[in-house]
């Protein structure tokens, strides 16, 4: 949805607090988006991020009450949301207890000549690409993944991010800073994309993931729906940490997310916490 400014969703917020639905789908319409994609940043599989956010959209509903201006709605809506991700039962991803020694070793196994005569050859890399990604970030434990995700991935104030973390702006760009070092130290080594000498390149981890089930042409996870030659132009174009971090698309919330939380409004079956 178009971006509402922050004067306006402070009044959605107080009006939704005093049980007006229509303010209160609005304002949980203007987060949703947000509170997806730092789901999905912080727990990698899309299953798991959808069921995080539907919850984190529920509580940011019902302690909207509790909210008082404090700092921007999106902020603090992001702090609820956070919140419950910290706490969220551990991923798919995050129960194979991924370290960077052991993930940069699985990249560099099964490297093999990409398959030119893919027609969806580029879009398969991009869905390899994407998914590392999000790999590198389940390195980190989820604190420090929180940090980096808010300050370089979402590039938002250093103080703002504090807020949403409950820690000092000193404490948080130290933990964010802990967390850039130790991925740009694995990229470094690793990744084809931002150092040339780097073994590792998508294309030539596509194979590899095909065999292994992690990428389904048929059921792409992360990528965008592009042409080919699209998702291969894009890559060319990225040459640091942060363009590697901020390459993903703009994911929208998943339709059933949107569903149930519309479903729950209509319902009147929820209580605004004070």
């Amino acid at each position: 949805m178009p971006a509402v400014d922050d004067s306006e969703l402070r009044q959605c917020a107080a009006r939704a607090a005093g049980g007006d639905s229509a303010a209160l789908e609005r304002a949980l319409a203007s987060v949703s988006d947000l509170v997806y994609r730092l789901a999905l940043r912080m727990l990698w599989n899309p299953e798991d991020a959808q069921d995080a956010a539907q919850e984190a959209l529920i509580k940011i509903m019902t302690r909207i009450g509790s909210y008082r201006g404090e700092a921007a709605f999106t902020t603090w809506a992001y702090r609820v949301a956070a919140n419950h991700i910290l706490s969220f039962r551990k991923s798919r991803v995050e129960q194979q207890n991924l370290t960077f020694g052991a993930y940069g070793e699985e990249l560099e196994e099964g490297l093999a000549a990409p398959d030119t005569t893919r027609p969806d050859a580029g879009l398969l890399a991009e869905e390899v690409k994407l998914g590392c990604t999000l790999g590198m970030l389940q390195c980190l434990d989820r604190d420090h993944r929180l940090a980096y995700v808010l300050t370089d991935v979402f590039d938002l104030p250093s103080a703002d991010a504090a807020f949403i973390c409950g820690i000092t702006p000193a404490a948080l760009r130290k933990r964010a800073s802990r967390a850039r070092g130790k991925l740009r130290e694995f990229v470094g080594v690793h990744c084809g994309l931002v150092t040339t000498s780097a073994k590792c390149r998508c294309d030539r981890r596509v194979t590899a993931a095909l065999r292994t089930g992690r990428v389904r042409p048929s059921h792409l996870s992360f990528a965008p729906r592009l042409d080919p030659e699209d998702a291969v132009g894009e890559m060319e174009h990225l040459h640091d940490l942060a363009s590697l971090m901020r390459s993903h698309p703009d994911y929208e919330t998943p339709q059933a997310v949107t569903e149930a939380i519309q479903t729950v409004i209509e319902s009147g079956r929820y209580t605004i916490l004070e």
